[in-house]
């Protein structure tokens, strides 16, 4: 059900009946054919092989390696095990570069394997790590730099790989957003030494949870398999340190159903996209985030950048309005890293060095998208910010009289979905 709104009496924020009867995530699962993940499944159960590298993962490892054109895939349990199994197999300390603009995880990796990391601004353009004020925060205690590919779009990958030959650096990268897009052509996951994958449920190509290294280097893919099966070299042989980070059979069984349907995901995404950027058009405070098109993208994220001197309303304004209407509209990833436990108070110098970071975490707003919606949903929630947009002043001055811009008009999803790595 949808209600068209024509005047912002209809807002429901403002009293008017909500626009969406159910709920409408930023990211719901995709699903595979259900005969061939359950056909995999059963098979699963007749083997009684459940993990410890089972012939699915094998099997998945193959597939994925060849999809994304890199010599190894070594399966995780989760994308944040992988970002630490990464740290430790490139014998990462001291400190490490790393955008303060990415989600929390990123930087849990690397305070969890007792590795500093050293927040960088982004470029205010791509919102990915800046090349150039990377560099300058390099010192003698700093082994690595750790760049984001935000919103599947690629870092400036040459230029970080020049600074870090320049000193002797390690590089790599978090892709959890990146799965099937290309960087100047080739496929994300053979960047620097190591690139790192989330297969969470919300991701266009997930695993139900897992992750993934892939690198085309053999030592560092030969020590993530040691690492993740806490380091066994064989029966009661242990080699080196490790965890237990394996992937499941029953993961395994619906990452290889859904990369038979990955093309049909992605072709959904990008309707999505395009219907969004056919019905903002050229809004007013509102712009939509671009992909390259000459690049392969997995459109996966719907992102506006709210500009609230142009708007006349702040991006947490149109968020508790997109809310009302049950539209379940998401600030991504904010207040940044850097504001955030324990970074905050450790290194509280940081958030003076990072005006970019800190103008993203403002205006960036992420819209409902793929398997979540339909096109005609979609329509209907461009309409709505096209009236907001053209009614913006007094959209605003009704907030602010009755008070609705606060906490009331914040819906609490039934099932909260994450934005995760």
């Amino acid at each position: 059900m949808t209600t068209q709104k024509s005047t912002i009496a209809d807002l429901a924020i403002l009293g008017g009946r909500p626009a969406f009867s159910d709920q409408l995530y930023v990211n719901r699962p995709n699903t595979p054919d259900r005969k061939a993940f359950l056909d995999r499944v059963e098979g699963m159960l007749d083997r009684r092989w459940f993990t410890n590298k089972g012939p699915l993962v094998v099997e998945l490892e193959e597939e994925l390696a060849r999809y994304l054109a890199v010599e190894h895939c070594v399966l995780t349990c989760n994308g944040t095990v992988a970002l630490d199994l990464a740290s430790r197999a490139l014998g990462l300390k001291g400190e490490v570069i790393v955008p303060s603009f990415t989600f929390v995880a990123t930087a849990h990796a690397l305070l969890w394997q007792g590795i500093q990391p050293v927040f960088c601004d982004i470029d205010p353009q791509s919102w990915n790590i800046d090349p150039v004020a990377c560099e300058s925060l390099i010192t003698e205690r700093t082994t690595g730099i750790l760049g984001v590919h935000l919103w599947g779009r690629p870092c400036d990958n040459r230029s970080l790989v020049e600074i870090a030959a320049r000193h002797d650096l390690r590089l790599f990268f978090d892709a959890a957003h990146a799965f099937g897009c290309t960087y100047q052509g080739s496929m994300i996951g053979g960047g620097g030494d190591a690139e790192v994958f989330s297969f969470h449920a919300t991701k266009v190509f997930h695993t139900l949870e897992g992750g993934a290294v892939t690198t085309n280097d053999p030592e560092v893919a030969d020590r993530v398999r040691l690492m993740r099966n806490f380091g066994f070299t064989g029966y009661d042989e242990v080699a080196v340190l490790g965890t237990n980070a394996k992937m499941s059979e029953a993961s395994a069984a619906m990452g290889l159903s859904n990369l038979e349907c990955i093309e049909q995901f992605i072709a959904t995404n990008r309707g999505t996209f395009e219907a969004y950027l056919e019905g903002l058009g050229q809004t007013r405070g509102l712009e939509l985030l671009r992909y390259d098109e000459g690049e392969r993208h997995n459109y996966q994220y719907v992102v506006l950048d709210v500009a609230e001197d142009r708007l006349g309303l702040s991006r947490d304004q149109l968020m508790h309005v997109l809310q009302a209407e049950n539209v379940l509209a998401r600030r991504y990833f904010y207040p940044g890293c850097h504001r955030m436990a324990p970074y905050a108070s450790r290194w509280p110098e940081a958030d003076g060095s990072l005006p970019h970071t800190n103008r993203a975490a403002r205006g960036a707003l992420v819209l409902p998208a793929g398997a979540g919606v339909t096109l005609e949903q979609v329509r209907e929630i461009c309409g709505i910010l096209r009236l907001v947009a053209d009614q913006a002043a007094q959209v605003r001055s009704a907030l602010e009289s009755d008070g609705s811009e606060g906490s009331h008009a914040v819906i609490a999803p039934a099932r909260r979905v994450l934005p995760s790595q």
